[in-house]
């Protein structure tokens, strides 16, 4: 019943907090708060509460399932192991630091709001939890929808075309996973007799190699433009820059992480040998985003806009962790799928508190704030600093397990991996000069010393996060062995291999009773 608390959790606490607008803002605001935090603590007792993943595959720890339409093989089935219970509690904690990002900026229709956001937690919750293809589906779709009025409602000046750039990409790339789900539904229960949406029946889904590269494509689509990988990113820029902080906080957290949790827990596991045939686009594809990510940032004057691009780098690194073939980088995947949540998210609140004590993003109009915001300062300073991989801090270990990674498949996709590392550290320095340490604007605010420096709130949730990202930096091996479980089969084909082992790979995958190896999934609790 814990998996099923963990998801009613934000879905009451979103009409909670809506009704709470009859009673005050700061109930609402209060509620809002005490919800994301019971999401945090319930996912926190589940990691704990549970035992290690027993050997075979999925490595379930906890399993709730219920009839939902059992005519159609449909079933409301949550599963969760070490790699989705950590992301369960990101996503708590990201919803505290929205909310707590939100106290002052948030002024109109405030019970709608955070409705909205819970709601949006909730629907990310759902994916990281569903084992039911057709459930995958309804909670992709579910977290689009209050995204796009967080975005639509209370963004900023060209916030509408921004939200619906947003909506028309993942829309599209949704619509294109349905079909494969279906496709996947019908070719399984034609050759099994057995019409069903369940995770682990699909697993051993015998299927040609050229179908399943082209059901594979329709799961890689959606979770390409979630990521978002390059050329399928467009939306991103736009929808950071225009969506309110805690819009941003959560997009970037885990809307990003629900695209590399898709590629993590289904196309690698339901398509082994069709994975093995995309993997050296996928490598590319990966290595071209994190150039092409870090350079970009370079130019934008915009601070949200700027952060949203190193977004599209560091996300480069986990899809090529991803497709590596190498359990080293798909655990470095997974890490950096929690390191990234923190710096960044944290990132896009001091760029919504800058907003709100500045009245800009335009890095042209900050600078020199060092002496009047030191705190924020230290605070930009030690995640601009996990950001660009410094030793010692949760994402420098991350990107490391990806190019050692790979390294032994694509030297050259490492290569290029390890030279954007080094662009990161350049446009890192670059941001702390032009808002922080450079000199003050010619036109720039003669006030700018009374210029409030962080308050405690926002401070406390900052000092979380760094204290997270020091903890993965310098002691990582609880995290890697939580995770280390749930980042794909051990039989997953090698990037590099030839076709022809990929297949046979795959065919030795095949098994009547539709589970790799001839594990078994475990009873639901």
């Amino acid at each position: 019943m814990i998996l099923l608390a963990l998801l009613l959790v934000p879905f009451a606490g979103g009409v909670l907090a809506w009704a709470a607008e009859t009673v005050s803002p700061l109930a609402v605001r209060w509620t809002a708060l005490c919800a994301a935090a019971l999401e945090l603590v319930v996912a926190a007792v589940a990691w704990f509460a549970y035992p290690a993943p027993a050997a075979g595959w999925p490595p379930w720890v906890a399993q709730f399932q219920a009839e939902w339409v059992p005519q159609l093989g449909i079933s409301f089935h949550l599963a969760a192991d070490g790699l989705s219970l950590a992301l369960i509690a990101l996503t708590g904690f990201l919803g505290v630091a929205g909310v707590v990002a939100s106290w002052r900026e948030i002024t109109q229709r405030v019970g709608l709001f955070h409705f909205q956001l819970l709601w949006a937690l909730a629907g990310v919750t759902g994916v990281f939890l569903a084992a039911d293809l057709f459930l995958l589906y309804f909670m992709w779709e579910l977290m689009l929808v209050p995204m796009y009025f967080l975005i639509a409602l209370w963004g900023h000046e060209d916030r509408r075309r921004a939200a619906m750039k947003f909506f028309l990409f993942t829309q599209a790339g949704g619509l294109l996973m349905l079909i494969a789900i279906a496709s996947l539904y019908v070719a399984h229960g034609r050759r099994t007799g057995v019409y069903t949406f369940e995770y682990s029946a699909l697993l051993g889904s015998p299927a040609a190699l050229g179908a399943s590269v082209w059901l594979a494509l329709g799961f890689v689509a959606a979770f390409a433009v979630k990521l978002p990988a390059v050329p399928l990113h467009p939306w991103l820029p736009d929808a950071h820059t225009q969506a309110p902080t805690a819009g941003s906080i959560v997009l970037a957290g885990l809307l990003l992480k629900s695209g590399a949790y898709g590629f993590l827990r289904f196309v690698l596991p339901l398509f082994p040998a069709a994975s093995a045939e995309i993997a050296p686009y996928a490598l590319w594809a990966g290595a071209a985003g994190t150039v092409y990510g870090a350079f970009l940032a370079f130019p934008q004057r915009d601070l949200k806009r700027f952060v949203a691009y190193t977004s599209v780098s560091h996300m480069g690194y986990v899809l090529i962790g991803a497709f590596a073939g190498s359990r080293l980088a798909l655990t470095g995947a997974a890490l950096e799928m929690l390191c990234h949540g923190l710096s960044t998210g944290a990132l896009f609140m001091i760029a919504g508190a800058l907003m709100d004590r500045a009245g800009t993003r335009d890095m042209g109009r900050l600078g020199g704030l060092l002496a009047a915001l030191p705190r924020m300062n230290a605070w930009t300073t030690a995640f601009v600093l996990a950001s660009i991989g410094l030793p010692g801090l949760g994402n420098f270990v991350a990107e490391f397990l990806v190019l050692a990674g790979v390294f032994s498949v694509s030297p050259a996709v490492a290569a290029v991996g390890a030279a954007a590392m080094i662009a990161s550290m350049v446009y890192g320095v670059w941001l702390l000069y032009d808002v922080f340490q450079g000199p003050a604007p010619v036109a720039g605010d003669a006030d700018a010393s009374r210029l409030p420096d962080l308050r405690g709130p926002e401070a406390a949730v900052l000092a979380v996060m760094t204290a997270g990202l020091v903890w993965l930096g310098v002691y990582p091996q609880p995290a890697v062995s939580a995770i280390e479980a749930g980042v794909g089969p051990p039989d997953v084909p090698v990037a590099a291999a030839p076709a022809r082992a990929a297949r046979t790979a795959a065919e030795r995958a095949e098994a009547p009773a539709g589970v790799p190896g001839g594990a078994r999934e475990r009873a639901p609790r």
